[in-house]
């Protein structure tokens, strides 16, 4: 089974590994990795992201381990559309999380458009934090929590202040 995924990954948390677990599981995968310019475009605040290379760098990693674990292949692709490379008819599945569960519906309806088989879209719950909110990169660039969802010495107890 060919398994697409798509996302930032600036940076790479337990969330994100549980979203790679899962596609290694089902087979070889295939990473988008947002461009320098759709980046900004596809967060829900303003914030920073680190370039490409960097986030590329860390995200091979992340996949060469699972790959090997789970005698797979893998390969990172520039994202520069939302929409990615899931439309295109090599792919089987795309793996989502709750909040981009829409994204996969449209990525669907495009295929279907193309003459495609629909996708099976398999949803990936959020791994939370210490707090019982979700992890994210945003929080974690906040200086909220790290990349395991493990509160800041300087945030336990009062919750997400924001950085002085």
């Amino acid at each position: 089974m060919n398994v697409a995924l798509g996302g930032t990954f600036d940076p790479v948390h337990d969330g994100h590994r549980k979203l790679f677990e899962r596609a290694f599981e089902l087979g070889d995968v295939t990473v988008g990795l947002t461009s320098d310019e759709l980046a900004p475009k596809t967060r829900h605040v303003e914030r920073y992201v680190r370039p490409y290379d960097r986030r590329k760098r860390d995200l091979e990693a992340e996949l060469a381990p699972r790959a090997e674990k789970y005698g797979r292949e893998y390969a990172i692709r520039e994202l520069t559309e939302p929409t990615g490379i899931a439309v295109e008819p090599e792919f089987d599945a795309l793996i989502v999380s709750p909040e981009t569960r829409d994204g996969g519906k449209r990525i669907n309806e495009i295929r279907a458009e193309r003459g495609h088989d629909p996708l099976d879209v398999v949803i990936v719950d959020h791994v939370e934090a210490d707090d019982g909110e979700r992890i994210s990169s945003t929080r974690i660039v906040a200086g909220e929590i790290d990349e395991h969802g493990t509160l800041t010495p300087d945030r336990e107890g009062r919750g997400a202040t924001p950085p002085e």
